[in-house]
């Protein structure tokens, strides 16, 4: 039987990234992953496989798309007879996947991680560590990372097949669909309700709370609202499903809202109501594992589960459901393994939603922040003020600071507007140093850049912002 430092059950951001960096730091390492693409091997997990990778490639696309049919006009470029070729958009799409997820196969060569497509099984645990095993061959680990993710959660009414996806479905329709219902009002939901709208699809979205982005700012929802809303997508909130049935036109959804019972039928349905832990076939409850009630795997500050050399990271533990903060924890567990001291920072993961306007936020909401007995500042300051944002032809939404009123310190930062995706990093790196709005304000940023909006926001705060 071949032994190794580490086995890393799951090839996904928190998976590859673990494995990496434990064969960087010297560890003999492997990885078991079992996904798989058109038949074959394909490292990278839903996230390159068929989550955030395909998906931005299908935004992008998208977005051109409306920008020759709606917006070149403005810009002096005239175009007649712009049309979707879907079937070499999706051969794009996937050729962005293959470079990606070949490159992770790549690097785990380069790093010399040994690679097992299959199922990754805890199996026992003896002297020198435990038994796993690897796609049908046992192997013994001293230390073992599990890193399986999460699957799309499933709504019982609405069983997934024929008419009803979730994810990867959704970035697979062989046709732009008519009428394309949402259930579920999240990033998910979001960004593939755009890409089919941008397509032509008429999308309804259906989302079981009152209100609209909960989790983010009060200030962005209400802008993003507003936004989605004026491009044409219909939202209904506070809604209570209670039949979806199908046949070979379509689906029929009825739900209740304010009391009204309405059916609304669709060509496709988008089910897009959150993930939950990915445990099957990992042994977990053959070998004592510890799972809480909802199945995410229990681990303490340090990643240990409750059996002396099993770790776990990434969604199966729960907590934000994100990629980068998967990989963080991957770098870390990977360094406590080699004696360094890995961390991750919770408090400034960067949450980011790529439709357009594109929204972002990292830190404190302003409510958030209140809601712990802090007293706050804000500074807002809107794009339609910036230069670079009207030379785009985007000057939609803001930037919006919080700070502590006592202390200055920077508590959360909010955007929502062109390319914010890009523009949250600075804050991030600015809160992981423990920055003041002032210190934000001070910086030079380049004019004209899109930047700038963020430097006014801070002067904002103290209610010295220049261009506005």
């Amino acid at each position: 039987m071949d032994s190794y430092d580490v086995v890393v059950i799951g090839g996904g951001p928190a998976g590859y990234v673990a494995a990496i960096r434990a064969a960087q730091l010297g560890l003999k390492t492997a990885c078991v992953d079992a996904f798989e693409r058109g038949g074959k091997a394909s490292l990278g997990g839903t996230c390159l496989n068929v989550g955030c990778i395909p998906s931005k490639a299908m935004l992008d696309s998208s977005e051109k798309f409306e920008m020759i049919s709606h917006e070149a006009q403005e810009h002096g470029i005239e175009v007649t007879g712009a049309s979707v070729n879907l079937e070499k958009m999706l051969a794009r799409k996937a050729g962005v996947v293959d470079k990606l997820t070949g490159g992770i196969a790549y690097l785990f060569k380069k790093n010399k991680v040994t690679s097992f497509f299959g199922l990754g099984k805890l199996v026992r645990q003896e002297e020198g560590g435990w038994v796993v095993d690897a796609a049908g061959t046992e192997v013994l680990a001293k230390n073992v990372i599990v890193a399986t993710g999460s699957s799309p959660r499933a709504l019982p009414l609405a069983p997934f097949g024929g008419h009803i996806v979730e994810n990867s479905g959704a970035l697979a329709f062989d046709a732009v669909p008519g009428k394309l219902g949402v259930i579920g009002a999240g990033v998910i939901g979001l960004e593939l309700g755009s890409v089919w709208r941008r397509l032509g699809a008429q999308v309804t979205v259906l989302e079981a709370l009152p209100g609209f982005l909960m989790a983010a700012d009060a200030a962005i929802g209400k802008e993003a609202l507003k936004q989605f809303q004026k491009q044409g997508l219909e939202f209904h909130f506070g809604v209570n499903i209670s039949a979806v049935t199908q046949d070979d036109a379509g689906v029929s959804v009825t739900y209740t809202e304010k009391d009204q019972e309405i059916t609304a039928t669709f060509d496709k349905l988008i089910v897009s109501i959150g993930r939950v832990p990915h445990t099957a076939g990992l042994g977990a409850e053959a070998v004592g594992l510890g799972l809480d009630a909802r199945g995410f795997v229990q681990v303490d500050s340090h990643y240990r589960t409750n059996l002396p050399g099993i770790y776990a990271i990434g969604d199966v533990i729960g907590g934000a459901m994100l990629a980068h903060k998967a990989e963080e924890e991957g770098v870390a567990v990977a360094e406590m393994l080699a004696g360094q001291a890995g961390h991750v920072n919770y408090d400034v993961i960067p949450w980011v939603i790529y439709t357009s306007p594109e929204i972002a936020w990292a830190g404190l909401t302003e409510q958030g922040a209140k809601d712990k007995g802090l007293t706050v500042k804000t500074g807002q300051f809107p794009f339609s003020a910036n230069g670079r944002a009207l030379g785009h032809g985007d000057p939609r939404g803001f930037v919006k600071v919080v700070a502590d009123a006592d202390t200055d310190r920077l508590l959360g930062v909010h955007m929502i507007g062109p390319n914010v995706s890009e523009l949250i990093g600075e804050i991030v790196a600015l809160m992981e140093f423990g920055a003041s709005s002032e210190d934000l304000a001070r910086t030079v940023h380049a004019h004209p850049t899109l930047s700038e909006v963020v430097k006014e926001a801070a002067l904002a705060a103290d209610k010295r912002a220049l261009h506005m």
